[in-house]
């Protein structure tokens, strides 16, 4: 019989609650503890910290403290230049993945553990974990909540409030709960960045 803990990566189901899974979990939330607990002016200190970490992260990655992770962002991969806002939240028993340039807006959760519907299994305290992946270059807006085995494709952005129950493709513009395209990015997005506010390109980089 497989261990529990051999169970975290499988989407079998298993007990959170076994001691050996709870003992790693345990170091893994020390350090998030010591993370969370760093000043504004500890950049280069947070950075450093963020590499032990998580399991991957790029360059130029910042997550805006308090985050919030099952453990610890142990089973996240970050590419380059990932930014999270405040109360990142990451149910992270098993891996997520996040793309170079992917942007979260504050209170974003992206949960990968579930629960059985059976009510006798969730009695017994029964879980399963779904891995997620989040291509490059999105945006998820404020209190945008992912589900367990949810993937985003490139580019795409998450409205605000909107809860992902379904895999998102490239290029899009998604929004609600549940969330769904609204639209593809289109040319209008290149003249314009908000509403009728028209891109000045001779006044950005």
């Amino acid at each position: 019989m497989t261990k529990m803990k051999d169970r975290l990566h499988t989407g079998e189901l298993y007990l959170p609650g076994d001691e050996e899974i709870m003992t790693e979990q345990t170091k893994c939330l020390e350090r998030l503890y010591d993370f969370n607990m760093t000043r504004p002016s500890e950049g280069e200190r947070r950075a450093a910290m963020l590499k032990e970490m998580l399991a991957e992260v790029g360059e130029g990655c910042y997550v805006e403290p308090p985050f919030h992770a099952n453990f610890g962002g142990a089973h996240v991969h970050f590419g380059k230049g990932v930014y999270a806002n405040y109360n990142f939240t990451v149910v992270d028993d098993t891996h997520i993945y996040v793309g170079d340039h992917t942007m979260f807006g504050p209170n974003v959760t992206l949960a990968t553990a579930g629960h059985p519907i059976l009510p006798e299994l969730r009695e017994q305290g029964y879980q399963y974990n779904m891995p997620i992946h989040i291509g490059k270059n999105c945006w998820l807006g404020a209190g945008v909540i992912v589900l367990p085995g949810i993937t985003i494709g490139d580019n795409s952005v998450i409205g605000a409030g909107s809860v992902v129950t379904k895999d998102i493709p490239a290029n899009v513009v998604a929004v609600g709960n549940p969330c769904r395209v609204l639209r593809e990015i289109n040319e209008r997005d290149r003249q314009y960045y908000f509403k009728d506010n028209k891109i000045d390109y001779d006044s950005i980089v």
